[in-house]
């Protein structure tokens, strides 16, 4: 018995994330009756697929050779950790923010590795990760949420993103703000010898270095979000309070259900869809809740670097509070 809770303790601290969306997911079935249809399979398999191509290349060793040569080309550590936030920022802009960070978050931990600077890991997958959360502002195809929100506005593509450019151009201010602050120490490269691509067992490391627990979080995320909606007391509070206040709501739904079921959630009480895309864009920073992004970066580094979890918490968390009060007086001030 004392064995079984020793085995249960270890596996909750590990995967405290996935526990306790299981736990709020199974106590909102309590109150209302559960469907397979919350889940958003394409969501499901989408990451699924990115992750298991990201394994491929890491196994075949692309992401080596592909940081040696970029370690090859920056003079200091903090050039580096500026071409890496920055990367996020633009790629998210396109290909979305959970995919950028998927891809080059494990990319930036392996070049901090190679140049013993394992230090700048946090701070750097922080900013990679409120970049992610920025870029995909600038164009509606940048992120779900935003997605969602423009095919239900049907705002101009124009109009959309004017309509987040000054939180655009704020954030990434406190973004190069704070990258003035990482040390400018010369990168000193270590002996390497050739990249040598491991060809055992190559399909089973490919398939266990896959982070199902991740998905798992997500489908129980998906289960808990429908239970909400279908609960009368969330209907009737949301209704009553949501008209006039859209914004607020945005923001705050976002830290607890994550911001693109928000945005499915408010555009079912408000037509007021400018107010709502505000929002849930600001309302992606915060907790490490408030959007789906923040969930895969933290799972990525706890992965690699386990005592990292209580500080990359307490910073990440830190700046992105931070962040968030600085948009939202942007947004009372406009």
């Amino acid at each position: 018995m004392t064995d079984l809770i020793d085995k249960t303790s270890k596996f909750f601290k590990k995967e405290i994330v996935f526990s306790i969306s299981l736990i709020l997911a199974v106590v909102s079935c309590f109150f209302a009756k559960p469907s397979i249809d919350y889940i958003n399979w394409d969501t499901i398999i989408l990451l699924l697929v990115i992750m298991l191509i990201v394994e491929i290349l890491k196994n075949l060793a692309v992401f080596e050779i592909m940081v040696r040569k970029l370690l090859t080309k920056i003079a200091n550590t903090r050039g580096l950790v500026l071409i890496l936030v920055f990367t996020c920022f633009l790629s998210s802009i396109f290909i979305t923010n959970d995919v950028s960070l998927i891809i080059f978050v494990p990319f930036s931990i392996l070049a901090l590795k190679k140049i013993d600077k394992t230090d700048l890991i946090i701070i750097t997958v922080s900013l990679q990760t409120i970049a992610a959360n920025v870029g995909c502002m600038a164009l509606p195809i940048g992120a779900p949420h935003n997605i969602v929100m423009y095919t239900i506005s049907k705002i101009p593509f124009q109009s959309f993103f004017l309509l987040l450019l000054p939180y655009i151009i704020v954030s990434v201010i406190f973004i190069s703000a704070i990258l003035f602050f990482i040390p400018k120490n010369q990168i000193v490269l270590p002996e390497m010898k050739m990249a040598e691509i491991n060809k055992d067992n190559f399909l089973k490391r490919v398939i266990l270095g896959i982070d199902y627990f991740l998905l798992l979080t997500f489908i129980a995320l998906f289960i808990l979000i429908g239970n909400l909606e279908s609960i009368p007391f969330f209907n009737a509070l949301f209704t009553k309070w949501i008209s006039g206040n859209e914004v607020i709501w945005g923001i705050l739904t976002s830290q607890i259900i994550s911001n693109v079921p928000a945005a499915m959630l408010l555009s079912g009480f408000s037509t007021n869809y400018e107010a709502i895309i505000i929002g849930i864009n600001i309302g992606g920073f915060g907790t490490l809740i408030a959007s789906m992004a923040n969930l895969i970066s933290y799972k990525i580094l706890v992965r690699e670097y386990d005592e990292f979890k209580i500080r990359y918490l307490a910073i990440f968390t830190l700046l992105n509070i931070v962040l968030l009060i600085i948009l939202f007086g942007v947004y009372q001030l406009a």
